[in-house]
């Protein structure tokens, strides 16, 4: 037989016995395809050890060679048990025990509360409990209430990175609703998932929202599955009327659950949760460590709007004795006010009046209530937009005659001196109006008017943070030495009905 299988003069079929002992039937094509291949491997191999050989040669005197690297083998990260879900009919694979729903502030709002409803798997010869005569609620916080990350993280995007507060935090939750009739309920305030449904329009990604919703669902769902009871989350995305110490979560509880807002019992319900507007606390006796003060006071205030009893999770679970604490709005300082007091009167036949304070003042309720009445046309840059018309509309209507109340917020003296200026040049008096009240205060107006259409007739909406802290990095009190005849100094009363006063006088931020 020639080396060349090119050379051979071949069947139709053949057959061969290689040295491997195996019988290869064929045809001569892919005999002489696979010789070729042969040729090829042997080719190969020759030219390996001759490699080899020289480099054993040159590395005979020197260190022991190094064995080869062992090569890793890919690990999958798909565990047979996923493998094993895929494959399993969908009418033998256990109920999704948690079920979850969307739900919108307002018909024209995107939906902004998530909400999961748990039930357990129906047990064998386990007694029946009557849910719809519970009337009594224990609502909790979930975050550093319920339970915390199990890294030591403050915010934690893994879903199973997640362990209970205390280890007594299941068994009595599972005792409040077997032994003591109560409903219980997660309320929590979750913004940091960011919007549900963002603004298509809107610049950034637009799917985090949903990465980090789908995160917070296996969470839930982990932590609902290890208690195991009929519960139900409520979880708050946006800054609306969810929101707490807003209301509006345990309105959509009780709708849920079937309770009236007046068959709640309001004396035995309690709301936990680490929001209650502690005071920070040295290191002292056999404390382990000092104690940092509350980021807020949301989940007091949310119990407060309620009117239901409120405890830190220190003394719910750990039976720990109450801290100080502090807020830094407080209902209790501004009471309904029914006086008839006049705050402002007018001096000059013509003259214009400028306003100084923060967002959120009530620096156009107080133009409609007292000004308005009695002749000022009213300059505000909310209506015009810039500055420069509200100068201009400015000057027509003191050359007409009309006195003016110039209803911007006017911090620092710079702004103020063209104003000063202005009156000067038209040879009328001016007058200032200043709105002496805290940033929190302000935030409260802003919410409450932004919230409650009867209390809202320009419709704005919410202001930013940022809103109020420029103001007050600005801010400096108004002085008759700037050039004004005097300066009114207006603080904050609620004047208003009853029915408004019971909108006003609950926590909103």
């Amino acid at each position: 037989m020639s080396s060349s299988p090119s050379r051979f003069h071949l069947p139709t079929f053949s057959t061969f016995l290689f040295s491997s002992g195996f019988l290869f039937v064929t045809t001569p094509r892919r005999l002489y395809s696979y010789l070729n291949l042969q040729n090829v491997v042997l080719s190969i191999k020759m030219s390996s050890s001759s490699s080899s050989a020289a480099v054993g040669k040159r590395k005979a005197a020197g260190k022991p060679i190094s064995p080869p690297p062992l090569k890793r083998k890919a690990q999958s990260t798909i565990s047979k048990g996923t493998v094993a879900n895929f494959f399993t009919p969908a009418s033998q694979k256990p109920k999704d025990r948690t079920v979850w729903s969307e739900r919108a502030p307002d018909h024209d709002t995107p939906a902004t509360l998530l909400v999961a409803r748990y039930e357990p798997e129906e047990k064998e010869n386990a007694e029946k409990i009557d849910n719809k005569s519970r009337r009594k609620i224990a609502a909790f916080d979930l975050d550093s209430t319920l339970i915390v990350s199990a890294s030591g993280k403050k915010f934690s995007n893994d879903a199973a990175d997640w362990k209970w507060w205390d280890a007594s935090v299941p068994t009595r939750l599972r005792q409040l609703y077997e032994k003591e009739d109560y409903h219980v309920v997660i309320i929590s305030n979750q913004a940091g998932l960011g919007p549900l449904h963002p603004d298509p329009n809107a610049k950034g990604p637009k799917n985090t929202g949903k990465a980090r919703a789908a995160t917070f669902k296996q969470k839930c769902a982990a932590v609902l599955a290890q208690l195991d009871l009929p519960t139900a989350i409520y979880a708050a995305t946006g800054k609306d009327k969810y929101r707490k110490p807003r209301t509006g979560m345990w309105d959509e509880l009780c709708k849920d659950y079937g309770i009236p807002a007046a068959e709640v019992d309001l004396e035995h319900s309690i709301f936990v949760g680490d929001a209650g507007g502690r005071t920070a606390q040295p290191k002292t006796g056999d404390m382990k460590a000092a104690l940092a003060k509350d980021f807020s006071c949301s989940d007091r205030n949310f119990a407060h709007n309620l009117g239901i009893k409120y405890q830190t999770p220190e003394e719910f679970f750990l039976g720990e004795s109450p801290r100080e604490f502090t807020r830094e709005f407080d209902l209790a300082a501004y009471p309904a006010d029914s006086s008839e007091d006049v705050p402002f009167e007018k001096k000059n036949e013509q003259e214009v009046v400028l306003f100084c304070g923060p967002p959120g003042a009530g620096k156009s309720t107080f133009y409609w209530k007292h000004l308005k009445p009695l002749g000022y046309e009213r300059v505000n840059q909310d209506t015009l937009k810039t500055r420069a018309k509200c100068f201009k509309a400015a000057v027509e209507l003191l050359e007409e005659g009309n006195s003016i109340a110039v209803d911007n917020t006017n911090p620092d003296p710079d702004g103020r001196k063209e104003w000063v200026e202005l009156a000067r040049k038209h040879k009328v008096p001016i007058r200032c109006v200043w709105f002496k009240m805290s940033k929190a205060l302000c935030e409260h107006n802003d919410v409450v008017r932004a919230l409650n259409k009867s209390m809202n007739p320009e419709s704005r909406t919410a202001l930013p943070g940022i809103a109020f802290a420029g103001f007050f990095s600005k801010l400096r009190e108004p002085k008759v030495k700037e050039g004004f005849q005097d300066v009114v100094e207006v603080e904050f009363k609620f004047r208003g009905t009853k029915e408004e006063y019971a909108i006003w006088g609950r926590y909103w931020t």
